[in-house]
């Protein structure tokens, strides 16, 4: 059972961090921070299985506690060959933790920073709530090695926390997600104590802003596939 998230009960004297605090509670922490993580899990595993062929390689990036990875490895019938990549060490060994105990030994899990891994030979890339980490100055490098590390007709799948042009609507989906929050069991002063934290270090594009800079990048389908509020989910398609 995974331990129960409470980072933000106490006042936070740094930014937020992948550390080993966040990385003891992490699985809870997202389950219950972002709305239908699971479903959205789910709904791409589903998606890549479909097109999956023996020996297709697949690349999580960020994959924090390979909580997306052991479920796709669970539910797996080709051999497909699975490499997560974070730059935060406590997440990593908990991920290595987590394979051993699952038996899965075809998951390479590595600990770099992302915009330093050489991206090449991949069929299905994943990037989930991680792209919103990266510098705005940065992320179109990424997304561009991202769309280059793509085999042809190579599917990148990501998830991404969203802002809106229209201030009042964007103003309703923020009340409309630390609702969420609150029933999820978080506090006023969690969520406050978060957002607080997440404040420069989060900074999340517009839906458009999102698609556009995968297009750039040389993709030329970019489809919404999952949204709830302010939480989409994307498949951009090299063809």
């Amino acid at each position: 059972m995974a331990k129960k998230d409470r980072v933000f009960s106490k006042p936070i004297k740094k930014k937020f961090d992948f550390d080993d605090t966040v990385a003891s509670v992490f699985d809870d922490m997202i389950t219950r921070s972002v709305p239908f993580y699971d479903e959205v899990q789910g709904l791409i595993i589903d998606l890549v299985l479909q097109s999956a062929k023996d020996k297709n390689r697949l690349l999580d990036l960020g994959s924090s506690t390979a909580k997306f990875l052991l479920q796709l490895h669970s539910k797996m019938k080709k051999d497909l060959k699975l490499v997560g990549i974070d730059n935060s060490l406590a997440m990593i060994q908990r991920a290595k933790q987590k394979a051993k105990a699952f038996g899965a030994k075809n998951i390479d899990l590595i600990c770099k920073d992302i915009l330093d891994y050489e991206i090449r030979d991949f069929d299905f890339i994943i990037s989930n709530y991680t792209l919103q980490f990266i510098r705005p100055i940065q992320r179109p490098k990424l997304v561009r090695k991202i769309f280059e590390g793509l085999n042809k007709g190579g599917e990148f799948y990501f998830s991404e926390k969203v802002i809106f042009d229209d201030k009042i609507l964007d103003k309703q989906m923020i009340d409309i997600y630390y609702d969420y929050k609150k029933k999820q069991g978080y506090s006023d002063y969690e969520i406050a104590t978060k957002r607080e934290a997440l404040e420069n270090v989060l900074i999340p594009f517009t839906i458009e802003e999102n698609i556009n800079m995968c297009k750039e990048a040389g993709f030329k389908r970019v489809d919404t596939i999952f949204q709830w509020a302010n939480f989409v989910t994307f498949r951009a398609k090299k063809c």
